[in-house]
């Protein structure tokens, strides 16, 4: 990536608990090299609205310090990156509800975000998924700010130059998760033609999700994931 008169944004989110204690990081890297990390806590929240704080602060930082440039987000979290590149602007038009007429989950931070979106729309502003704990070093730094917040712990934000900011990231411990999770299911969750459904096996959703153009499936470890992951997915 050509990354002259760009702005890079690599943002994370995370809580303890949904809700629970929760905190959002993020690395922003403008064009002339300067390089700038925020981050902060709330005491009741989620991760999807942490994941959303940090986009939101981000781009509210950006458009007051500077009107040039590109702005690229990346995010590891789907519901925010497929919130802001499509289903916001439906949410909008429709009232801020879903197209079953249910009401948006987090639309104080959405409605934030969709306006201000729309009026960095001229910079070009795009949003780009990156797996979480891959190895994306940037992404794992915010992940780090993210959780310090979460756990209220002391973390020292860096400003300066990039250069100075790769000696911290020599030292990043990177922590990459194995995708096969072999934790026991609490169940299995489906969305196949706008209907959701819950499993208590795999065999019982692979039955309703093999085969069929695109259907989404998740194992889940808990009661509270589950539904926090029905209330995400009956907005799409």
């Amino acid at each position: 990536m050509n990354n002259e008169n760009k702005i890079l944004v690599y943002t994370d989110g995370a809580s303890r608990g949904n809700p629970g204690p929760g905190g959002y990081g993020a690395i922003i890297l403008f064009s002339e090299g300067k390089i700038l990390e925020i981050g902060d806590r709330e005491d009741k929240t989620t991760n999807n609205r942490m994941e959303m704080m940090a986009v939101l602060k981000s781009l509210e930082l950006i458009e007051s310090r500077t009107n040039n440039g590109e702005i690229v987000i990346f995010s590891d979290s789907a519901y925010v990156v497929n919130g802001i590149s499509g289903w916001m602007f439906a949410w909008e038009k429709n009232g801020w509800k879903t197209k079953e007429g249910n009401i948006v989950l987090n639309q104080d931070i959405w409605k934030d975000l969709f306006g201000i979106c729309f009026r960095l729309k001229s910079r070009g502003l795009k949003l780009e998924k990156v797996p979480g704990h891959a190895g994306v070093i940037l992404n794992e730094r915010a992940d780090i700010i993210a959780q310090a917040f979460a756990d209220n712990k002391s973390i020292t934000l860096f400003v300066g130059e990039k250069s100075k900011h790769e000696d911290i990231l020599k030292d990043l411990k990177v922590t990459i998760k194995k995708s096969n999770d072999k934790r026991p299911a609490y169940s299995y969750v489906s969305l196949v033609a706008g209907v959701l459904k819950t499993y208590k096996d795999w065999k019982s959703c692979e039955q309703d999700v093999k085969g069929k153009n695109g259907a989404k499936f998740r194992k889940v470890h808990s009661k509270e994931e589950e539904s926090e992951l029905i209330k995400e997915w009956a907005q799409i």
